[in-house]
């Protein structure tokens, strides 16, 4: 009998063991894919690797092990509902590239799975599996022979499966046999068939390794050459090897996972086995509550595309499945201490990170309980129409509306749709989410997004040489093409707007978030041209937009290219804050800020950037402070070009999902404060900023948002235009500018006092009032009623005096009236009294106001309701004691 190891034990254990075998130890890769655009979140563990298996790149050491983080979301509405699966689990490998191979994979494997030393399952219950070959390719005899030969197994226990079971190809590229290590739990485990064995369905038979010979090269038509390295990539779920040491049913039931569940299970006192449907919500919430963790620690924000999306839905559809168990309020980022207690032993960044991401999780579960709460009596109309139609089909455009209005993401309307025994027309709703982009994509347009910029050119139009980092004016550029209204021209004449292309220029040309430079070209036949944009379209050119202010410009003429440098300078000034600011940014709120987005401008700038919630005053203060802190400390700022790789390694940040070339221009300011790749043009020292100003920070999107900045001469104007407000304020109140505060403070203090005072007089003036009305009440039966119209009065008072009458006479029935600009405002109360003999509030105002031509209506103790005949509200009032009457009976 094999010893129960814990998750925990048998990761370290299999890392130790590698190590033991000459492997280097690496930690777990970041789940957000690096420089690979195939996946949105690694899935595997060798999907890190990807340039090492195909040498690309040179990799550390050519003996790897890991344990691999990974997220797989194809089936994320079905995830609860079987306990098999789950989004979040860790892969545990070793890897060989182009070192050891099919021998020493297969020796190493069999002795960690059964040395005593190791995990020591019994060898009798292991079964191997090899590629049985088929017309293409050679079967695997050299792995077959190892397990028989040397591992000692007979054959009869090696099972030969085809290319769907044990070959690994991935299109065309290296691929190759695999061998999996099956475990035979027992048949209490198994279906009962007579015929179950290794490869049937049920439970019996667990893979628990699955090794990878990459010893082929496919080049895509089914022909395979052998490769001249071969490598070693093997794969073991860490939560399924434990579900064997442990002798457990599912991932769920493992002592990490587990320990997760109980404390779901504490929060909403729903526990495992109690029904069918609280055993998914609570496997729902245990695995979506670990993947989020995970993701959000590796830097994943919630957002309505990509990876975001995927975290969104997972906390949204945890958050749902918490309200079917009874939870209304946030309570997901309540488990967020458990799942780092159970995992942060081998992840520490877990806890280092705990704070925020505690802080992302409630934040999601709040906008999402605001979210939820204005659809779901939406949701729940659209589905009782759809019911009482008879129609078994959700339409795409209340899918669409719920997304679109409400916030619903399509995955949650059809998992909910589907609880009803019903399908979304998906078709329908992307139809409709087709035409938003198209209008969109149409509206962008009209905007001038491709207008002059999209001109295309001949192949004689030479790329433009940008010279502008070096100069600010040069000598002798020619003109190589010019444009006016779309259309290739010989000239531009005076007054002409167009476009001019130069085979060199100092122009900097919109990109990165960084404006276009202006200024001037002017030829030395006496043609000037003034520019007020460029552009660079995809072919290189540098495209100078603007207008002829004088003389003609012709094609081939040579140029002096001069910008416009106060306004270079001042551009240069909020570009390095930008950089300041980023930097600083993540100092403040964390590693998990990204910028999202940017645009610079003359002594302005607009940052964007992930984070999960608004930053504080204090927050906001520190930022300031310290961008201000970078500019004062006089930093210079060195740029340098570097191959991609050596950028990365000096900690260089690059903009994410953007491609780079082999080599990238660096931005280093500080000597390693702030290092980012940047084609723009900077500044030589942050002192030249002069002074950095923050304008206001506000959300663009779920998970992004905006800070609004100034610099150099702009700051300034802000600054003194908010002095001279201090001041004209300090003159208004009477004080000096430092004493503002507390002058402020005591006006307002002095300001409550009086409308307390106000109130407590009109509180006294509506009692007395309230006295002379009820003198005027008149018995109806046992009860009193009291018909008024009072003059000048607004709702407001009808409702205070109404409710004075009602708690002083539980007796009462009274209806108040006021008219204001031709209209007629009733207000109706009844006393506890009158209620519990059956007369209505709400009845009374129905009738009344039908006879003045309105309507209105309300609770059994107090209604409201309005009419436009006023020639007739004596005789709605009149009608009050025939109805007071009535109900009594008299």
């Amino acid at each position: 009998m094999h010893k129960n190891y814990g998750l925990n034990e048998l990761r370290e254990m299999f890392l130790k063991f590698f190590e033991t075998k000459g492997h280097l130890r690496l930690p777990s890769f970041s789940l957000i894919p690096q420089n690979d655009a195939s996946l949105l979140l690694i899935n595997s563990g060798m999907a890190p690797m990807k340039p090492w298996f195909t040498g690309e790149q040179e990799p550390p050491r050519h003996r790897v092990t890991t344990c691999q983080k990974c997220i797989r979301t194809g089936d994320i509405e079905n995830i609860g509902h079987t306990a098999r699966h789950g989004t979040y689990f860790e892969m545990l490998g070793n890897f060989s590239f182009g070192d050891y191979f099919k021998r020493d994979a297969i020796h190493w494997a069999w002795e960690f799975l059964t040395s005593p030393e190791w995990v020591g399952l019994e060898a009798d219950r292991l079964y191997p599996s090899v590629f049985a070959g088929n017309e293409t390719t050679p079967a695997d005899d050299e792995a077959f022979a190892i397990w028989r030969d040397e591992i000692g197994i007979s054959e009869d226990r090696i099972f030969k499966f085809g290319k769907e079971d044990n070959f690994w190809e991935h299109g065309s590229g290296p691929c190759g046999p695999c061998s999996e290590i099956y475990y035979d739990r027992g048949p209490e485990w198994g279906c009962g068939k007579p015929g179950c064995t290794v490869g049937c369905d049920c439970d019996r038979y667990i893979e628990v390794w699955n090794i990878v010979f990459s010893q082929f090269d496919n080049d895509g038509e089914g022909h395979y050459t052998e490769l001249k390295q071969k490598n070693i990539d093997t794969g073991m779920g860490l939560e399924r090897l434990a579900c064997v040491c442990q002798n457990v049913a599912s991932l769920f039931d493992v002592d990490t996972v587990m320990n997760i569940t109980n404390k779901v299970s504490e929060i909403t006192h729903a526990h495992y086995g109690e029904t069918a449907a609280k055993d998914v919500s609570l496997r729902v919430i245990t695995d979506h509550i670990r993947s989020s963790v995970f993701m959000i620690c590796d830097g994943v924000l919630p957002s309505n595309e990509g990876r975001g999306y995927v975290l969104r839905r997972l906390l949204r559809r945890a958050a749902r499945h918490g309200k079917l168990l009874g939870v209304n309020d946030p309570f997901l980022y309540e488990v967020c201490d458990t799942v780092i207690h159970e995992n942060e032993g081998h992840y520490p960044e877990l806890r280092e990170r705990q704070d925020y991401i505690t802080k992302v999780i409630r934040t999601e579960e709040e906008n999402f309980a605001r979210t939820i709460d204005g659809g779901l009596k939406i949701f729940n109309d659209m589905l009782e129409q759809h019911k009482a139609k008879g129609e078994k089909i959700f339409s795409g455009a209340d899918a669409f509306k719920l997304y679109d209005t409400y916030g619903f993401p399509i995955d949650l309307t059809m998992e909910m749709v589907a609880e009803q025994g019903m399908a979304v027309d998906e078709k329908g709703f992307q139809k409709l989410m087709q035409e938003q982009k198209e209008r969109a994509r149409k509206a962008r347009e009209a905007l001038g997004d491709l207008g002059w910029a999209g001109v295309e050119f001949g192949k004689d139009v030479p790329e433009t040489e940008f010279v502008g980092y070096d100069h600010t004016a040069i000598d002798g550029a020619k003109v190589v093409a010019l444009v006016v209204e779309n259309e290739q021209a010989e000239e531009l004449m005076p007054g002409v707007e167009g476009i001019v292309v130069l085979d060199k220029t100092p122009f900097y040309a919109e990109m990165g978030g960084q404006v276009g430079d202006h200024g001037v070209l002017t030829a030395a036949s006496g043609g000037v041209f003034q520019v007020t944009d460029v552009q660079k379209n995809k072919g290189g050119k540098y495209m100078h937009y603007g207008k002829m202010s004088g003389g003609v410009l012709k094609l081939g003429d040579t140029v002096r290219a001069e910008i416009d440098v106060p306004r270079r300078k001042a551009v240069m000034r909020a570009h390095s804050a930008t950089h300041l600011l980023d930097a600083v940014l993540r100092k403040v709120l964390g590693d998990h800020v990204h910028q999202a987005g940017s645009l610079v401008e003359p002594d302005k700038l607009r940052f964007d950037f992930t984070h999960f919630a608004a930053l504080t005053a204090e927050e906001l203060s520190q930022v300031s402070a310290q961008v201000n802190e970078a500019v004062l400390e006089g930093y210079d700022v060195h740029t340098e070009v570097l191959p991609i790789e050596e950028a990365k390694q000096r900690g260089a940040i690059a903009l994410f999902g953007e491609k780079y070339g082999d080599t990238v221009r660096v931005v280093d300011m500080g000597q390693g404060f702030s290092v980012e790749f940047c084609g723009g043009t900077h500044l030589d020292n942050t002192a030249k900023v002069g002074v950095f100003h923050i304008d206001s920070e506000f959300s663009v999107a779920s998970g992004v948002r905006r800070i609004e900045a100034t610099t150099g001469f702009k700051s300034l104007e802000i600054m003194n235009r908010n002095q001279a407000l201090l001041f004209e304020a300090a003159a208004v109140l009477k004080a000096k500018p430092g004493e503002l505060r507390e002058k402020a403070e005591q006006n307002m203090a002095e300001l409550r006092e009086m409308r307390h005072t106000i109130e407590k007089f009109q509180a006294k003036e509506a009692a007395g009032e309230t006295e002379r009305f009820l003198m005027g009440c008149h018995p109806v039966g046992d009860l009193r009623v009291l018909t008024a119209t009072l003059p000048n009065a607004d709702a407001a008072k009808l409702r205070q005096m109404g409710d004075m009458c009602r708690d002083r006479e539980p007796g009462i029935v009274s209806v108040l009236s006021t008219v204001n600009d031709g209209k007629i405002t009733f207000l109706a109360v009844c006393g506890k009294e009158a209620v519990a003999k059956g007369i209505k509030a709400g009845d009374i105002i129905k009738t009344i106001t039908a006879i003045c031509g309105g309507k209105g209506g309300g609770k059994p103790d107090s209604a409201m309701g309005g009419g436009s005949d006023v020639l007739k509200l004596d005789d709605a009032l009149a009608k009050v004691d025939d109805l007071v009457a009535e109900k009594l009976g008299l």
